[in-house]
This record gives C-alpha cells, sequence and structure tokens, in this order.
C-alpha cells in the first residue's frame, strides 16, 4: 500500500500501481491517512483480489476497481469512511449515497469536524486553527519571550501561538502555514 486510494503489488517479479478508481483517500501526512491505509490493506491482503482495469492514468498507474470476493473494495472504502468520492474523476454517482450514510453515521474521517478533502490538501489547504483566545500583550501572558521553547516543550496550543505570534519564534511553524506545534495545533 502506498495510501488508502493506490496498491502495489509484484507480479511476475515487474511492479504493479493500481490506483482505485471512484475514490480519493486521505493523504499520508493528513489526519486519518494512516488509518486509511491500514483500512485498504486489510481488505486487500485477503488470498484472491480481483482487479477490473479501467486503462491507466497520467502517471502510468493502472486504475480500477478492486473486489474480494463479492466487496466492492473502493466502495466499501468509502462506506467505511476511508475515503472520499472522488467527484472530478467519479464515473459512478452511487458512490455518493455511500458516503453521506458514512458521514452521517460519522464513520471513519468523518469523525473529524470539517475534514478537508484530498484533493484541497493537496494544494496547501489545511484544518483551520483552533479558536484560541490571543493574547493582547506580552505583560498579559503566563508566558516570557525570554524563554526560547521548542515544540516538544509548549503545555497548550495557546502557548505554542503566543511564541510564534508574540516572540516570532518561526521554527514553530515549520511549514510555514500560520500552524505552529501541528502535534498540538490540529
Amino acid at each position: 500500500m502506498t495510501d488508502g486510494d493506490t496498491v502495489v503489488f509484484m507480479t511476475g517479479g515487474n511492479e504493479l500501481r493500481v490506483r482505485l478508481t471512484e475514490i480519493d483517500a486521505p493523504e499520508n501526512d493528513q489526519p486519518f491517512g494512516d488509518e486509511s491505509t491500514s483500512m485498504l490493506a486489510d481488505m486487500v491482503s485477503q488470498d484472491l483480489v480481483t482487479l477490473e482495469s479501467e486503462g491507466t492514468d497520467r502517471y502510468g498507474r493502472t486504475l480500477g476497481r478492486f473486489y474480494v470476493d463479492d466487496l466492492d473494495v473502493n466502495r466499501e472504502m468509502v462506506a467505511r469512511g476511508g475515503a472520499w468520492v472522488y467527484r472530478d474523476y467519479m464515473s459512478d454517482s452511487s458512490f455518493l449515497e455511500n458516503e453521506t450514510a458514512a458521514r452521517e453515521a460519522g464513520r471513519g474521517l468523518w469523525a473529524f469536524d470539517d475534514p478537508i478533502e484530498p484533493w484541497n490538501w493537496r494544494r496547501g489547504e489545511r484544518l483551520p486553527a483552533p479558536a484560541i483566545t490571543p493574547v493582547s500583550s506580552v505583560s498579559d501572558s503566563p508566558w516570557s519571550c525570554s524563554d526560547k521553547p521548542y515544540c516538544g516543550d509548549m503545555t497548550s496550543c495557546a502557548q505554542a501561538y503566543f511564541h510564534l505570534e508574540q516572540c516570532g519564534l518561526q521554527r514553530l511553524d515549520r511549514d510555514k502555514d500560520g500552524v505552529p506545534c501541528e502535534s498540538i495545533c490540529r
């Protein structure tokens, strides 16, 4: 597995990359990315997987749908909340019913508030910064700019924002998206 919508197989000593049609799963660095990859791996690790090929994409990957016995793996990824319907490349609109049911039930990625679609994530859109009460001045803060902490030293997202915005510790925002210490401020 490379992620929740791409599988790599070895067949006859050759690598075959298959991109699942109809769906787009969270990226590996995106919330629920690892879980989506594991979900797909659990479904296709069966002894017999059937692939219905639908051609190739611009990256040379085989496009297709996977089946394990009667289970439509592509559809099941959406139904379990492991992927979105990839609207730009959708040819089977019935997948939208599976996505709606997963969202309403809060399954998988739908357990998150306002998850970001992978196609937007790849363009740099990230989850909005959590609402915090800004510190109006350094003197109003329980923290001090004389401290030069790292993300591992932070005890709250508010503290991380204070050190980024009030003290100018740019190292706290490694990817320059305005959100410091993303392991804390998700």
